[in-house]
C-alpha cells in the first residue's frame, strides 16, 4: 500500500503548477493534502477510482484539508471533538478495517510565537486524541505537523531556536508524542541521513540551495513496524514550498 502526504499551500495554485501530473505517476492508494486553502465548490475535481473527503476551515481562503482515497473508509471523523480546535480544518481521520488513517495540519505558532500557548495545547489535546484511537487499533499519521524534531531534520538549527517549529517545547511536545509508542517512519529508515527537507521558504532562493526544514512526517504506532517499506521525501517535486511525502507498507 502506497500512501502520500502533501501540504499544497493552495490546491488551486497547486493545481497549476503540475499536480495532477504527479497525482498520475505516483499512483497512491491513499493521498492526504494539507493547507488546502479551500470552501466548498471552489474546485471541481473528479478523480476516478478515489473517494474524497474534504474538511473546510472557517475563515476563507486558509488552513484545510483532505484525502482521497482508493479504499472505502468504515467511517470518517472531522476534526478532534474540540469545538476550539476544529474551525479550522485541521484534521480528518478516516477507519479502516485494520488502522487508522489520520492526516493533519498542525498550527504554526507564527512570527514571534504569537501563537504559541495555543500551539501547546493543541499538541496536548491531539496527542490525547491519538491515543484514544491508537487503543482500538493502529495509526497512521502524516501531514505538515509544523516542528523539526531534531537539529539533523533543518539546515540552521542554531539561528533558529527561537523561532516557530524549532522552539524547545515544540521539538519536546514532539517528542513526547513518539515516546507514545509511535515511530517517525522517515528516521526509522534513514536516522543519519542529513539534508532531507521538506519545506523551503520562498525567499532567498532557499529551496535551489537546501536551505530547508523536515517538518512533514509520516508517524504510525509501534506495532505497524514490521509491515513498513520506505518512507520517502520527494523533494524533486514542485508545486508547493512543501514537497510531497510517501510511506509504503504492507498491511
Amino acid at each position: 500500500m502506497k500512501m502520500v502526504s502533501w501540504n499544497v499551500n493552495g490546491l488551486r495554485a497547486c493545481m497549476n503548477k503540475g499536480f495532477m501530473d504527479y497525482f498520475k505517476e505516483v499512483d497512491a492508494d491513499i493521498f492526504c493534502l494539507q493547507e488546502i486553502k479551500l470552501q466548498e465548490g471552489q474546485i471541481d475535481l473528479d478523480l476516478e477510482g478515489y473517494d474524497m473527503y474534504w474538511n473546510y476551515a472557517e475563515k476563507k481562503g486558509y488552513s484545510g484539508t483532505a484525502i482521497f482515497t482508493k479504499h472505502k473508509p468504515l467511517s470518517v471523523r472531522y476534526g478532534i471533538d474540540r469545538e476550539e480546535h476544529d474551525k479550522e480544518g485541521r484534521v480528518i481521520t478516516l477507519e479502516f478495517e485494520d488502522f487508522f488513517m489520520i492526516t493533519c495540519y498542525t498550527p504554526n505558532s507564527q512570527r514571534g510565537l504569537a501563537r504559541l500557548a495555543y500551539r501547546m495545547e493543541w499538541e496536548e489535546e491531539f496527542r490525547q486524541y491519538l491515543n484514544e484511537l491508537d487503543k482500538e487499533k493502529p495509526l497512521i499519521l502524516c501531514g505538515d505537523l509544523n516542528v523539526a524534531h531534531k537539529e539533523i531534520d533543518l539546515r540552521n538549527p542554531k539561528s533558529n531556536t527561537k523561532n516557530a517549529g524549532f522552539t524547545i517545547e515544540e521539538r519536546e511536545k514532539m517528542t513526547k508524542l513518539l515516546e507514545s509508542k509511535y515511530i517517525d517512519t522517515f528516521r526509522y529508515f534513514y536516522p543519519e541521513r542529513e539534508d532531507a527537507y521538506t519545506w523551503w521558504s520562498y525567499m532567498r532562493q532557499a529551496r535551489d540551495r537546501n536551505v530547508g526544514w523536515r517538518i512533514d512526517y509520516f508517524i504510525v504506532s509501534e506495532r505497524l513496524k514490521d509491515s513498513l517499506k520506505d518512507s520517502e521525501i520527494h523533494s524533486e517535486v514542485l508545486g508547493s514550498d512543501h514537497c510531497p511525502i510517501v510511506l509504503t507498507l504492507e498491511i
